[in-house]
């Protein structure tokens, strides 16, 4: 339902794992912990943990193969052990295939397949993702795909025949015989396993035909390159023992897909299993290998917000007696989109957050990338899908936090609230290092630590010196708020700043037809920025440069392509896509009309908005006027900008609106019905 819009070379062996360096040759020097590290010398021999359990996931938000390939040498250089895609399957191309992350298309199509075969209209084709696995394979970099097993698309009739034929023969063979009940019981493990969720219709995933077309899938993705698989919905997939329909199979699901693929004893596999009611957590681990851990994230959320850093809420994974085999995460997609967080927590918060999970012994942290320009203020920012997210992914935080991490394998932790104080929190590993997350006022130093005696640079900053001894650390400066301290010395190699290109953050992304805009392009740590627009010739460009940007009569969007290498030579690379605006106004007293299918409710409702966010109330709108004739009309109460409207029957469950999808462009006096 459309909601409201505010809605390979081993060089050391330690403990529990090892460390890989790949790309290039090194001229730094590691050095012991009671040294001062300040060399000036570079590496493009990235550190990266050999086991994806060790290291950290970028997740890569709707970006699309060819994107993800253009963007491994900052991958790589960014510290990340892993990539993970969006869902690879075919999918329903609505909207005439648009490419908006939301409205003009929708980022979650690919989370409802159509088919289990490899390339979509959103991401790209089997050849280019192969592609893409072959890039990271250089870089030494995983690959982790998202998969759905658990449903399909709600369009069924654009579901293949190839799927329904391996489900049995028929949509009613696919599904679940409980797949007809909506899912509101969720300590019900047989309705949570069989139900319809949220309008999704349910596989029946103990069909061995159909495990067997969904393992052919799998290994199809691992045959282009695949390193390991993150399950959607996984603990709406049954488990061995749990209660199933009387259909003759059995609740093997799990047990084929981790034993039956190939290379299954390498693989990295996890399930999405949303913590609550009866979720199983320990016997999905056991099941699968690894699960998210969904509650911790919302701790860690809420500790940075209201800036109370407790050692005992920082300490707690929140998954009671389950083994510590889980995917840690400050916010996941869901909780970005769905829960709010996009308006609720700052960029600079979620890098505070992910510095803490990142700097513990256990879990393997997850970094969602947010959509590119996205804010507080502006939920989908450039909102396209393909493109790259936001450059927080690559923030010197985030990338000296991923170092630390790999360069601690092995140590235990410590967390502590220095000086006592609640608003900041010390993960200590072991001797070797610690990081400091401050988020309230300046934190004065002279509290204990467990380093080891020496001098230490803040890694996160590159520049700000501390010293231990016998067991205080001391610096000329406070510790600011907001603010990481990355601290260790042995395991530490010196990288270069990642050259930086973008535009400037007030870019507007959409443009009227037959109209230009003035876009200002933005660089730093490089001298070699350049642009090439609608694929013409490159150009080179400085900080603050203007350019004007128009959209091909022959096409919807305009493509501005920025590349640019550090001091040592690393690519790094974005793509910033404008759209054709196609803009009108509606007057106040524009009046429309709805004939109402028999099928709706009697009270129907008109819900309006536009692209900037206003509506004319939450949904599901305001309430229609029944009309001598038996239509429905709705008269405009004030001036609009470019406003579509959605008919409905209100915001129960089993409503009906239309369209499904991006609202309908307003006419005066126009009779709007479903033929």
């Amino acid at each position: 339902m459309f909601k409201r819009i505010l809605s390979g070379l081993l060089v050391s062996a330690m403990l529990t794992g090892s460390v890989i360096y790949l790309a290039g040759c090194s001229n730094s020097n590691s050095q012991n912990g009671s040294d001062d590290n300040t060399s000036t010398k570079t590496s493009t021999e990235y550190a990266h943990a050999d086991k994806i359990d060790n290291g950290t996931i970028l997740q890569c938000f709707s970006w699309d193969f060819n994107t993800i390939k253009e963007s491994m040498a900052d991958i790589a250089a960014s510290g990340y052990t892993a990539l993970q895609t969006s869902p690879i399957n075919a999918c329903l191309e609505g909207e005439d295939g648009g490419m908006q992350l939301y409205g003009d298309g929708k980022w979650y199509y690919h989370y409802q397949p159509t088919d289990f075969k490899i390339g979509n209209y959103q991401l790209g084709t089997r050849d280019e993702f192969k592609a893409m696995c072959d890039e990271a394979e250089k870089y030494g970099i995983k690959v982790i795909v998202d998969v759905i097993a658990n449903h399909t698309t709600p369009t069924t009739s654009a579901i293949s025949q190839d799927l329904i034929d391996a489900g049995g023969g028929s949509l009613e063979t696919l599904y679940h015989k409980n797949n007809a009940y909506d899912l509101t019981d969720y300590s019900s493990r047989l309705a949570c396993t069989t139900y319809k969720m949220g309008g999704l219709p349910d596989i029946n995933t103990e069909r061995t035909s159909f495990q067997d077309y969904f393992i052919a899938y799998l290994n199809d993705c691992i045959a282009c390159g695949a390193d390991g698989f993150r399950y959607d919905t996984a603990k709406h997939i049954g488990l061995p023992d749990d209660p199933k329909e009387d259909d003759g199979f059995t609740n093997n699901f799990w047990q084929r897909v981790t034993t039956e693929v190939n290379n299954a004893d390498n693989l990295f596999m996890y399930g999405e299993v949303l913590q609550g009611n009866n979720e199983r957590l320990a016997d999905y681990m056991e099941a699968i290998g690894h699960t998210t851990a969904s509650t911790y994230g919302g701790k860690i959320r809420s500790s940075i917000i209201n800036n109370t850093l407790s050692k005992g809420t920082i300490s707690d994974f929140w998954v009671g007696s389950a083994p510590l085999n889980m995917v840690t995460w400050v916010e996941s997609h869901d909780n970005y989109i769905n829960d709010g967080n996009w308006y609720s927590m700052t960029k600079e918060q979620v890098l505070l957050g992910w510095a803490i999970i990142t700097a513990r012994k256990d879990g393997t942290p997850l970094f969602f990338d947010r959509p590119y320009n996205s804010s507080v203020d502006n939920e989908w920012g450039m909102n396209r899908i393909g493109t790259e997210g936001d450059d927080m992914y690559k923030d010197k935080s985030v990338k000296a936090v991923n170092f630390f991490r790999t360069a601690m394998i092995g140590e235990e932790e410590s967390i502590v609230n220095p000086n006592s104080d609640s608003t900041a929190v010390m993960i200590e590993r072991g001797t070797k290092g610690a990081v400091i997350v401050n988020t309230e006022g300046e934190l004065e130093t002279g509290f204990e630590t467990n380093l080891a005696d020496g001098t230490y640079v803040n890694r996160a900053d590159g520049k700000t010196k501390y010293t231990v001894k016998n067991g205080k650390m001391t610096s000329d400066a406070n510790i600011p708020e907001n603010s990481v301290v990355v601290l260790y010395n042995e395991g530490y190699k010196e990288y270069a700043d990642t050259a930086e290109v973008g535009v400037a953050d007030d870019t507007v992304f959409n443009i009227e037809k037959g109209k230009t805009a003035t876009v200002t392009l933005t660089c730093a740590n490089t001298d070699n920025a350049e642009y090439v627009l609608n694929g013409g010739k490159s150009v080179a460009y400085k900080n603050g440069d203007k350019i004007t940007v128009s959209v091909p009569e022959s096409s919807d969007i305009a493509t501005l392509v920025l590349t640019a290498k550090n001091s040592n030579g690393v690519k790094t690379y974005e793509r910033v896509v404008f759209a054709v605006e196609e803009k009108y106004s509606v007057a106040k007293g524009t009046k429309v009309y709805f004939e109402k299918p028999d099928s709706w409710g009697d009270q129907i409702f008109a819900y309006v908005y536009n692209d900037e966010l206003y509506e004319n109330e939450t949904w599901p709108g305001l309430k229609m006027t029944k009309e001598s004739d038996g239509k429905y009309s709705y008269t405009f109460e004030d001036d609009w900008e470019t406003p579509y409207i959605i008919f409905n029957d209100g915001d129960e469950d089993g409503s009906q609106q239309y369209p499904a999808d991006k609202g309908l462009i307003v006419e005066d006096g126009k009779t709007y019905t479903l033929n």
